[in-house]
């Protein structure tokens, strides 16, 4: 009887745990980088390119005997990820390769011509959080453009999406608020990897050029699997980015923070785990938060000087709607504004920048017309479904 328990144990052990996870670069590697052969490489990264040794990518390319690095391009936060976000970046020299680094958040936010001279095939390998307004993703679509215009080959090394690749939520993308916010038309949280993404934009055209693209798929994961179950040491991806969890909490509050007047822990400690104002008393906020039962969701009073509200806990592998979250937030905040309300108050920029982060200008107004909350977010399914349904040709997991 002993013998059986011991057995059945060991058996939901192993049924249950996740096998490490082999980025794409790592499988590029095993390949002796064969796909490379004989080509000159721009290779698009920053620090959190690394393989599953933690190996900087740049230097992997570097010293592989069959692989010409010529290049280096960088996103916005530049090639260590230390920019703060929205500051332009500076093309520098990169000491650890030699090479110039390029820099795609500066005066242009894709490669010139000038920049892709003498480049066979530009190569991506950074890390994305799963989320439409972040912009490394803008930086891989406008790359494949250029790399289209230029008749060069473009090729993703595959990592994983750390939201997991069920999650797929939120607000879909107006054609007039396209940006680099907001650069392709999928629902705020897409629940696609990187080189899935790039599969679908290519084939629907979401790159004014389509390219010739290859991607280098990962080995050992799945669209259940979150980053804490893949085995990998987590980057700090931007400066708000810190853990493995952190991408969760900007799916719940970045909307929210858009806006001015909010505290939602950016630049501090507990970056976007915070939802706070002056105008909040943080014991009714706090229960209100507790009251919409979203699962895997924990608030607790959060006061700070003036600012009063919540401190969020969020389980990353929680089913609940994390982008509804982000609504319920921002209504129950507009509400106990007063007048006048968040829109009026803020300037056009800060207006500018929150539409194209979320997507529509319509919020305002339903906003403002007492539209509940939770009639924003059913708006929302139809164009979630549909995707779900669309996306499903380019998934590789």
């Amino acid at each position: 009887m002993l013998l059986r328990v011991l057995c059945l144990a060991v058996l939901l052990l192993t049924s249950t745990a996740s096998p490490g996870v082999e980025l794409g670069i790592d499988r590029l590697q095993q390949q002796n980088f064969a796909p490379l052969l004989g080509k000159r490489v721009g290779l698009i990264t920053n620090q959190t390119g690394v393989n599953s040794a933690g190996e900087k990518t740049r230097l992997v390319l570097r010293k592989a005997k069959q692989v010409k690095l010529v290049a280096l391009f960088t996103p916005e936060h530049g090639l260590d990820g230390t920019e703060l976000a929205g500051r332009y970046v500076s093309t520098r020299h990169d000491p650890l390769t030699g090479l110039t680094a390029f820099s795609l958040y500066g005066p242009t936010r894709k490669p010139t011509p000038a920049m892709l001279r003498g480049i066979d095939v530009l190569v991506f390998d950074m890390q994305d959080i799963g989320v439409r307004s972040y912009t490394y993703i803008s930086t891989m679509v406008r790359c494949m453009e250029a790399a289209g215009e230029a008749g060069i080959e473009f090729m993703v090394l595959d990592r994983p999406n750390p939201l997991g690749g069920l999650r797929v939520e939120g607000p879909p993308l107006d054609p007039e608020l396209v940006s680099f916010v907001g650069q392709v038309p999928v629902p705020y949280v897409h629940g696609l990897t990187c080189g899935e993404l790039a599969r679908m934009t290519n084939a629907r055209g979401w790159n004014a050029a389509r390219c010739r693209l290859s991607v280098v798929e990962m080995r050992g994961w799945n669209r259940r699997i979150v980053w804490e179950d893949t085995g990998l040491r987590w980057y700090r991806t931007s400066p708000n980015i810190p853990r493995a969890d952190s991408p969760a909490y900007y799916v719940a509050t970045g909307i929210v923070g858009s806006l001015a007047g909010m505290e939602i822990g950016v630049g501090g400690p507990a970056p976007f785990e915070i939802c706070a104002a002056p105008w909040l008393e943080a014991g009714e906020f706090t229960q209100y938060v507790r009251g919409l039962g979203i699962a895997g969701v924990v608030a607790t009073p959060y006061v700070s000087g003036r600012f009063q509200g919540v401190r969020l806990r969020i389980d990353p592998r929680t089913a609940g709607d994390l982008s509804a979250l982000a609504v319920y937030l921002l209504a129950e905040v507009n509400r106990r504004v007063g007048q006048p309300d968040m829109f009026l108050r803020a300037s056009a920029d800060k207006l500018d920048i929150f539409y194209k982060v979320y997507g529509s200008r319509s919020i305002r107004d339903s906003l403002r017309g007492g539209t509940p909350a939770v009639r924003i977010v059913q708006g929302w399914q139809r164009n979630v479904t549909a995707f779900r349904a669309q996306r499903e040709p380019f998934l590789l997991y």
